[in-house]
């Protein structure tokens, strides 16, 4: 049996901004823009990975979730407490200054951690945070 990650959840808060953060800056390609009812969900993921992708999602858009509950959720997605992803690449200190120079906001410049990698921190323009671990 082969069990694979297909899809990782992320909510966004601006479609375009993060069409623009995950797409232009990152380098992903594009695969779904789906829209309903004023809301988009867009479907990201690295060229080289067909099989694996990233959902933005609008943030509370279960018609189950209450309204206290939907106010919590965006007041967590507003700290940057509530979605999170690690990716991995070959070039930490070039993808590093490409999403510095992009404007991107740095969480954590590349560090060599306690635990054996070295990584680096952004928030994408929901607030979700992106570490980035070296490959080696």
């Amino acid at each position: 049996m082969t069990i694979t990650i297909h899809y990782a959840f992320l909510p966004h808060t601006d479609a375009d901004a993060a069409l623009a953060f995950y797409r232009d800056t990152l380098g992903f390609e594009l695969r779904n823009d789906v829209g309903y009812n004023n809301m988009r969900w867009l479907t990201v993921g690295p060229p080289n990975q067909p099989e694996t992708g990233i959902v933005l999602h609008p943030p509370a858009a279960d018609p189950g979730i209450t309204d206290d509950e939907r106010r919590t959720i965006l007041e967590l997605i507003a700290k940057g407490s509530y979605g999170a992803l690690t990716l991995a690449t070959d070039d930490l200190d070039g993808l590093f200054d490409r999403l510095q120079a992009s404007g991107a906001d740095v969480a954590q410049e590349p560090t060599e951690q306690p635990y054996g990698v070295r990584d680096c921190a952004f928030r994408d323009p929901t607030g979700n945070l992106i570490r980035i671990n070296e490959r080696r």
